[in-house]
């Protein structure tokens, strides 16, 4: 059996090299030791919670799926080893950690108190205290919208953790869209609707996180509509969060947008300098690690889009720091983030970009991408696109299928293994990827 785990795990060690982000096999799943494998579940130890933050942030869904696709598992958890390094175990004892609320899908370190105030987020955080505040009261919905890794997440589950702390007895429930939809789906196969109405109409507060992947889910539209008046009719919190403003979501119906825009509307745009640096300083407090002011000023300064990989950036130098036994200065940050830092200065590379720049390299329209055509070409480019999508983004392939019209994710696995072998073979097929990856 451990002959057999090993060798598994080797396997997918060696198609990660190819599939998961750079570095994501050698620097981070190197470090780990498979533990068990039992039910679909992979049990991974991991040396330290810097590791375990690092593939938690940037590519965990995706090696879920790779795993899922090569049949090995449909879940991966991490869990801490007993070999962590001494300094890092007496910083994590310094730490006070909050206590999780079972049920309720929110995570316990996400709150008020660890949320950064700048100008690209002061009204977002204002408006979402005010209705952590009076559930149901001051704005009903409220709807985040911004981009990917800002804090939408964050504000969310401060929301809904600051109602447990400050009302007794209140029921609370954040799920992602991804999550209602598949429930939804699973109550309906089960017959189990009803359950699946009381658990998301009987709440005092309901968070649901991009809501934009409800496009095109018409029995989901329908069933989310009935619960969202449900709720708004019982005076109950609505808190909604989408990568666009109501009125750019497209397929969602009108009669939901308008319910969107009942309350209030705010967003949150990428953090300033002073933004990012305040930032950094708070999750090294958090940390309990001390930063030298000039690398804090550096990792600012070089990661300007988002916050998460911003987090994560410092999460590498302080386990590079540990790990090599280097002191953590500008120079050594520079070295051990060298990729991160030529791909942000770069620019993200979204779905909708990969999708728009695919398009004008084929001179087609991009809603030629997300449509039902299936002409050689329109499903040559949609392909590309989505081996793109995968590639360049950390998006899950349940994700990129739904940016594509797509209800069922083996499409992207389809069309992620074609474009691999036809990069290989075919000459002309590797020179339009690489002439779309260069002007991503």
């Amino acid at each position: 059996m451990k002959d057999f785990l090993e060798q598994t795990w080797n396997k997918l060690l060696e198609e990660g090299r190819e599939k998961l982000p750079k570095g994501a096999a050698d620097i981070w799943l190197k470090t780990c030791l498979p533990i068990s494998l039992e039910g679909g579940v992979l049990v991974l130890d991991v040396p330290n919670v810097f590791v375990k933050e690092q593939i938690q942030n940037r590519f965990l869904e995706k090696l879920e799926d790779l795993a899922a696709e090569m049949n090995v598992a449909t879940k991966v958890i991490l869990q801490v080893g007993k070999g962590a390094p001494k300094e890092e175990v007496k910083r994590a004892e310094k730490v006070s950690r909050p206590t999780p609320h079972p049920g309720s899908g929110l995570n316990p370190d996400y709150q008020f108190d660890s949320f950064v105030i700048g100008k690209s987020n002061r009204l977002a955080h204002a408006a979402s205290l005010a209705v952590a505040e009076s559930p149901g009261v001051a704005y009903n919905p409220l709807f985040i919208w911004g981009g990917v890794g800002l804090g939408k997440t964050h504000l969310m589950h401060s929301i809904g953790n600051y109602v447990l702390k400050k009302m007794e007895g209140a029921r609370v429930a954040y799920v992602s869209s991804e999550k209602f939809i598949n429930e939804f789906i699973l109550s309906i196969q089960n017959n189990k609707t009803h359950e699946f109405k009381q658990k998301y109409r009987s709440v005092d507060v309901l968070l649901i996180d991009d809501i934009h992947f409800l496009a095109n889910k018409e029995s989901t539209q329908e069933e989310f509509f009935h619960t969202f008046n449900s709720l708004h009719d019982a005076k109950k919190q609505i808190v909604i969060s989408s990568d666009k403003p109501p009125k750019e979501i497209h397929h969602i119906e009108e009669r939901l947008v308008s319910r969107f825009e009942w309350g209030l509307v705010t967003d949150i745009q990428p953090p300033d300098l002073e933004t990012r640096i305040a930032i950094l300083k708070k999750k090294a407090e958090i940390k309990n690690y001390n930063v030298p002011e000039e690398v804090i000023f550096f990792l600012a300064q070089n990661i300007p889009s988002n916050i998460r990989e911003l987090e994560g950036s410092l999460n590498s130098v302080m386990f590079f720091s540990d790990l090599n036994n280097e002191p953590l200065t500008v120079e050594n940050a520079a070295k051990w983030l060298k990729d991160v830092i030529r791909n942000s200065n770069k620019g993200p590379a979204s779905i909708e970009v990969i999708q728009q720049v695919t398009a004008e390299t084929f001179g087609i329209p991009v809603s030629a991408l997300t449509s039902s055509k299936r002409t050689s070409e329109i499903a040559l480019a949609r392909q590309i696109a989505m081996y793109l999508s995968r590639e360049y983004t950390e998006s899950s392939l349940q994700h990129i299928g739904y940016a594509f019209n797509r209800k069922d994710h083996t499409t992207v696995i389809h069309a992620v293994k074609k474009i691999e072998e036809a990069y290989k073979k075919d000459t002309r097929i590797r020179q339009i990827v690489d002439k779309i990856k260069e002007k991503l």
